[in-house]
């Protein structure tokens, strides 16, 4: 497991990061990473750098998020205050995708989670049979739990976005602000739903082969 420091500055280190996924990548025809950390780590923050710097057009970004159940069914079963727990997510529909995308298929649709409506687009984006590198980020792609343990052999290549909790705190307060929710609603949320969550990505978690 490798560490980069944060002296190396935000630029080099995506270059650097990137230099390492195109190493080991080598000739493959496909080479998936999984980017993985607690809410409010900055994994989509990263996955957009790095799909920027690798080659124009070999890269693509997979949002665990885009496998989210709907509010409507979390309001049936009762999990709507835990909306972002693992069990709030279609593991079988996203464990399927992967398989997917390592099997190569031609033009693979996937889903794209919309903060701004919180819903998923279903088919908002296409994996063509060309592209090399694919980026899939979310909070649990290294939770040591099953189902989701069972993820390990879908990934090449793994990162850990390591962030200290009250960091998270501060940087979840803002964005549920960003998105509408008063001082209240949002200490109430974080409080509630997303800390625990935080709580269960960084205690229960694989070994990546790159933390930041």
């Amino acid at each position: 497991m490798q560490a980069l420091t944060r002296d190396e500055g935000p630029m080099s280190e995506i270059a650097s990061i990137a230099a390492s996924i195109f190493k080991r990548a080598a000739k493959a025809q496909r080479f998936v990473v999984a980017i993985a950390g607690p809410p409010g780590s900055g994994k989509s923050t990263l996955a957009a750098n790095l799909h920027e710097v690798l080659p124009e057009g070999s890269s693509v970004v997979v949002p665990m998020d885009g496998f989210h159940f709907d509010d409507a069914i979390l309001e049936q079963r009762g999990m709507r205050q835990r909306k972002g727990a693992p069990e709030t997510f279609d593991f079988a529909g996203f464990d399927t995708l992967l398989k997917r995308i390592r099997a190569i298929e031609p033009d693979i649709a996937i889903p794209v989670f919309d903060r701004s409506m919180e819903l998923s687009r279903a088919g908002a984006a296409i994996i063509g049979k060309d592209v090399k590198f694919v980026l899939v980020e979310g909070n649990y792609l290294l939770l040591d739990e099953a189902p989701w343990s069972g993820l390990a052999d879908r990934f090449d290549f793994s990162i850990f976005v390591d962030v200290p909790r009250f960091e998270l705190e501060k940087r979840l307060r803002e964005r549920w602000r960003t998105h509408g929710k008063s001082d209240d609603e949002a200490r109430d949320w974080i409080t509630g739903n997303d800390m625990p969550n935080i709580d269960r990505v960084l205690g229960a978690r694989r070994k990546a082969d790159l933390v930041l």
